[in-house]
């Protein structure tokens, strides 16, 4: 095994022990980047050259026995809407080419903070519309495992580089599932926290009651670690909430004898591929010899929440969306109209791709006064019932398990020409948003070669319990610490 392809804390360990350094692991992943970048695509920009600067200071502080950052050394990927002062940030979009922030957002100010070593930026759908990354408006990126298939979406990138070892972690956001879905197409650990404690200050917004932003990382233990950093009350952020700060390593080693563990009828059944089921039944049977007791549990509101979820996003999207017009933010229209209605709607015809223009059209619509009534507000009364639900079971169990999807990684247009099949793919995660719980995907098994993705739910803030449910299912499995070959021939499974 490659130094690229080691998690944060192995890397942590071998640098204290000054048995490696900084520059020689990000030789490594430079090298599985020349390997295999072209094939993959995980990134849009990279940035090696001031990651090698980054990395030689980190050694040099090494070298020198001083204090270290949690993330000194480490290379890190981050998705294309964490904004970064003078480094272009297009959302994978045509009308955001040539933007450049003059800002830094909270997450990666604090990734920097503590001696992260930036790759560059990831690709991803479009303003994070979309769970394939196909409707990125640069290219595709490819599921490693398979480079027919996709790796998921819109964190697409985030979880390739991971995947692939072309990054030792990366950041992404998750606004119904845009984490934790790539992360077990593509065989990673993927954390969405609880909304509110992570700060979404410099996070472009798709749908800004629904978005959160969290880490991809190679297992449970780098999830805790990042988190650690990551969270935090953010006065820059009015959805920031102040939470008593916590070690979310603390609790990983802890005995799971107790722990009461739910399993929604609802998640198991018609729609849920047989082998997805089989495979994290079995991850649930093992979670049982660890001490776990499992109850049977109903989510009756399951079924409404996805129609409710395009509902709010595609409203909330519509309404951030509306500046991009070529004038206050944008790239305009390379020809002028006479008016400026037209030229608005030159704009952001050439501008955006066709599943951005489709959810501002929806919530466009479920926005307008004839429809208001029978549409959004009755979608926001659902998500009532979706929250007032959940905390009614977590009275109950400590913890929710589901598949994080209902099949593996789908071909490349399989769904792209209907949207209803694409947006079923974050049925098991679109819930967990609605309501604002943290969740994680970790890898569970294999079917047909392709990663399974197991999703454990916890209640609000409770990420300590779902940190260490997976990190004790890691402990005595090896799902997690496979690695697709670096390099595969086009169609191998």
């Amino acid at each position: 095994m490659e130094l690229c392809d080691l998690t944060i804390h192995e890397l942590r360990g071998l640098y204290a022990r000054k048995e490696v350094f900084p520059s020689e692991v990000l030789a490594s992943v430079t090298r599985r980047i020349h390997k295999v970048e072209k094939d993959y695509g995980a990134y849009l920009t990279l940035d090696l050259e001031g990651a090698a600067e980054q990395a030689q200071a980190a050694d040099a502080r090494i070298k020198a026995g001083k204090a270290l950052g949690v993330l000194e050394g480490i290379p890190v990927a981050i998705k294309d809407n964490l904004c970064q002062a003078g480094k272009e940030a297009t959302c994978a979009s045509r009308i955001l080419q040539g933007f450049v922030p003059p800002y830094t957002a909270t997450v990666v100010r604090k990734i920097l903070a503590q001696g992260a070593v930036i790759l560059g930026r990831a690709n991803m759908d479009e303003f994070a519309m979309g769970s394939s990354t196909e409707y990125s408006a640069v290219k595709e990126s490819k599921n490693p495992w398979d480079p027919q298939r996709t790796p998921g979406g819109s964190s697409g990138g985030s979880a390739v580089a991971v995947a692939a070892g072309e990054a030792i972690a990366a950041l992404g956001s998750d606004t119904g599932g845009s984490i934790r879905q790539p992360a077990a197409f593509s065989g990673v650990t993927g954390l969405k926290p609880t909304y509110g404690l992570v700060s979404r200050y410099g996070l472009v917004a798709l749908a800004s009651s629904l978005d959160q932003i969290g880490p991809l990382t190679k297992d449970a233990e780098d999830s805790a670690l990042l988190l650690n950093i990551l969270s935090g009350f953010d006065p820059m952020d009015s959805t920031s909430v102040r939470v008593k700060e916590l070690d979310y390593t603390r609790d990983l080693q802890q005995d799971l004898s107790g722990k009461k563990i739910g399993l929604p009828l609802e998640y198991f059944g018609a729609g849920i591929d047989a082998e997805v089921k089989r495979t994290v039944m079995k991850a649930v049977d093992l979670l049982k010899e660890l001490g776990v007791e499992v109850v049977e549990i109903s989510l009756k509101f399951t079924e409404y929440a996805l129609p409710a979820y395009c509902i709010i996003s595609s409203a909330e999207a519509g309404s951030n969306l509306a500046r991009y017009d070529g004038i206050r933010f944008g790239k305009a229209a390379a020809r002028i109209e006479d008016n400026l209605a037209a030229f608005y709607t030159r704009t952001r015809s050439e501008g955006f791709g066709p599943e951005v223009k489709r959810r501002i059209m929806l919530g466009t619509y479920v926005l307008s006064a004839g429809s208001y009534e029978a549409y959004y507000k009755k979608a926001q009364q659902v998500r009532t019932l979706i929250i007032k639900e959940f905390n009614e079971v977590f009275q109950q169990v400590d913890a929710i398990i589901t598949p994080t999807t209902p099949t593996t990684a789908f071909k490349f247009g399989e769904k792209s020409q209907d949207p209803l099949r694409m947006y079923w793919s974050e049925v098991c995660t679109a819930p967990v948003n609605m309501a604002g719980l943290p969740a994680i995907s970790i890898p569970c098994g294999f079917s047909c070669g392709l990663p399974v993705g197991m999703q454990i739910i916890g209640d609000h803030f409770m990420e300590t319990v779902i940190l260490n449910i997976a990190y004790q299912y890691q402990r005595v499995t090896d799902y997690h610490k496979a690695r697709p070959e670096p390099v595969r021939k086009e169609g191998t499974a």
